[in-house]
């Protein structure tokens, strides 16, 4: 991947057999990044809206393990909207990103790997500010 990384689909191995399907991920090899946190966001409502910020240091996949939802990013000069409804696909999303999660079925449940630990101070929550660093 180059310098300036851009959000992306990443696709991983379908194991398994009649008993059912078997998906591994191994940071720094499926996954771009050392895990150093994880969580999941379920129980979310129709109008449900998570995200609605950038991190300065923070790299994240996120993987509809069940459900599915979208994703629109912000690069400051450009949108995408991804769509994630297989649970052996991740995004990838590099440090510097607006993201919004949303879009969320009943049956939802979103994983999130990070590369290092929480941390309020790398958060930005205003959109203006936002701008004002990946412009700068």
């Amino acid at each position: 991947m180059d310098t300036k990384r851009k959000v992306q689909f990443l696709r991983f191995s379908q194991l398994g057999d009649e008993r059912g399907r078997l998906v591994v991920v191994e940071g720094g090899k499926d996954i771009p990044f050392d895990i150093a946190r994880v969580f999941y966001i379920y129980g979310t409502t129709p109008n449900t809206v998570r995200g609605e910020h950038a991190n300065r240091e923070s790299e994240f996949v996120l993987i509809n393990v069940s459900g599915e939802s979208k994703v629109k990013v912000d690069y400051g000069d450009s949108t995408e909207i991804f769509e994630l409804v297989e649970p052996h696909t991740g995004l990838y999303i590099p440090k510097m990103v607006w993201k919004d999660m949303y879009d969320f079925s009943s049956d939802s449940v979103l994983l999130v790997l990070s590369n290092i630990k929480y941390d309020p101070n790398e958060y930005i929550k205003d959109y203006e500010e936002f701008l004002r660093c990946v412009k700068a």
